[in-house]
């Protein structure tokens, strides 16, 4: 009866279901939400003109996300483009949350009026790019869930 259990077929079968189970796993990972938080815009106190801007962003992974760089385009209140910049989020260490700020010099925080995330320009796990690059900012573009705790709404 024992002999049964140990059969060729039943242990590949185990080994098959276990390769499913993990493979779904890390599809499941693969699409959790990467959180991205416009949180504050501050002026500048340096005696220069500008906004200092905080963002919260979350790496909710078991696995670092090694580079995260951002095409952001800067609208202003009257809906013209005022500044286009690239914006490095990376890295970010797994299960962490993390403030980023930059500051935009001559230009006042009240003149923004959105900020659209138009591309992702770098995104990979690990330490190192994976295979295919287009994949993988795109799946980061499609993993960012977006919010603002300013007046200022951030977009893609």
């Amino acid at each position: 009866m024992l002999r049964r259990f140990f059969n060729p077929i039943f242990l590949y079968g185990v080994a098959l279901f276990g390769l499913m189970v993990l493979g779904g796993a890390a599809a499941a990972r693969a699409d959790a939400p990467l959180p991205l938080e416009l949180n504050k815009l501050e002026p500048l106190t340096q005696g220069e003109a500008g906004c200092r801007v905080y963002f919260v962003v979350t790496n909710p992974d078991a696995e670092t996300v090694g580079q995260l760089r951002l095409d952001l385009i800067l609208f202003g209140t009257d809906g013209v483009i005022l500044r286009r910049i690239a914006l490095d989020l990376g890295p970010l260490a797994a299960k962490k949350t993390g403030v980023r700020l930059f500051d935009l010099q001559g230009l006042a925080c009240d003149s923004i009026g959105r900020v659209l995330i138009n591309d992702v320009l770098a995104c990979h796990a690990g330490d190192k790019p994976g295979g295919n690059a287009d994949q993988e900012r795109a799946a980061c573009l499609d993993r960012l869930t977006l919010s603002s705790r300013t007046k200022v709404p951030l977009a893609k």
